[in-house]
């Protein structure tokens, strides 16, 4: 089934199910209302939410209405825990180059990430300065059930509820200076914006196995093409492995996402799912870079495409903003009208 919370002036939004196609929704109230409840009681409320996916999908739901991503916010607007790892061997190798990681057995390198302020997936990205050097990184990610600590990596790929596509906002000159000071990145990532619904795995039929999705990443810049990327063989580590790691030491709690950092190829013809990759790659080949980094304006969109074409989450469609306004936008800012 496919989930979406919808702004309704409240912090955690207003629960909705969506259809296959996207082209339809219904609210979920008398289910539930908010999608953390649904993952605080998981067996009991997630085949209730099937039942009206189904009926959805049949075109029998009474009270069933166009589906709207700029109406969504991030499906799950506020993590307990938001943690994610760069699972791509070739991501790794032209940004952070350690020879090390790609040792048979290595474990994944995550790091925490800020969960109590999500971006919906057509907020306007707002930044205190272009001369951070604004970088995208699209991804994906997972929200889990509960998962206890010291967890297999089977029992972590059990804990996955649901699959998100997700925008890892970077601003890589605080990430430069913060690496070379305390060796940390916390000022250089901002909030993550995520797509507009939440996809249970075997909503992926066969693209989802072995803890990966099988599809393609379409990331582009002001409608140009940064990359073309196939989400599923380079992933190193997967979502089972990914869970396990954060649950090594600590239970996870229902309602935690767990990302795959940026998506990744070794084939540069493919493109990048960040602007770093490029960069680095233009250097390695050219002798210096010479992509841009984001200015304010830009617009950026990030889709997942299954094999028959069709948008699995709907797309991430953001403008990046900034200084120009008086200051930062609420939490009620209204959303952009980007893609």
């Amino acid at each position: 089934m496919k989930l979406a919370t919808y702004r309704d002036g409240s912090r955690d939004g207003q629960l909705v199910v969506v259809s296959r196609d996207l082209s339809q929704a219904h609210f979920a109230t008398g289910i539930a209302t908010r999608l953390q409840q649904v993952l605080d009681d998981w067996n009991f409320l997630s085949p209730q939410l099937q039942d009206l996916f189904v009926t959805l999908n049949q075109g029998k739901a009474r009270h069933a209405f166009a589906f709207e991503p700029r109406q969504c916010m991030a499906p799950l607007p506020r993590a307990f825990a938001w943690a994610d790892a760069p699972a791509y061997a070739a991501h790794r190798a032209r940004l952070q180059p350690a020879p090390e990681l790609e040792a048979a057995g290595a474990a994944p390198v995550m790091a925490w990430a800020g969960g109590d302020a999500l971006l919906g997936p057509c907020q306007d990205a707002w930044f205190g300065s272009a001369g951070w050097h604004i970088d995208v990184g699209a991804g994906l990610a997972v929200v889990t059930g509960d998962v206890h600590m010291g967890a297999s990596d089977t029992q972590g790929l059990d804990g996955v509820r649901l699959l998100l596509l997700a925008n890892h906002w970077w601003l890589r000159r605080l990430q430069a200076e913060e690496q070379a000071r305390a060796g940390v990145a916390l000022q250089c990532r901002p909030a993550a914006a995520f797509g507009p619904v939440a996809v249970t795995p075997d909503e992926l039929g066969d693209a989802w196995r072995g803890g990966r999705v099988h599809a393609t990443l379409h990331t582009s810049v002001n409608g140009r093409k940064l990359g073309l990327n196939d989400t599923g063989p380079e992933m190193q580590f997967h979502f089972g492995q990914l869970v396990a790691h954060l649950a090594m030491t600590r239970h996870v709690r229902a309602g935690s996402i767990v990302g795959a950092g940026t998506v990744s190829n070794q084939d540069a013809s493919k493109g990048f799912g960040c602007i770093a990759e490029r960069r680095a790659v233009e250097a390695a080949t050219q002798g210096a870079a010479s992509t841009p980094w984001l200015a304010l304006g830009d617009e950026v969109r990030v889709e997942l495409k299954a094999r028959d074409g069709q948008s699995v989450f709907g797309a991430i469609a953001q403008r990046v903003t900034g200084p120009e306004q008086d200051m930062p936008p609420g939490e009620d800012a209204p959303a952009t009208d980007a893609g």
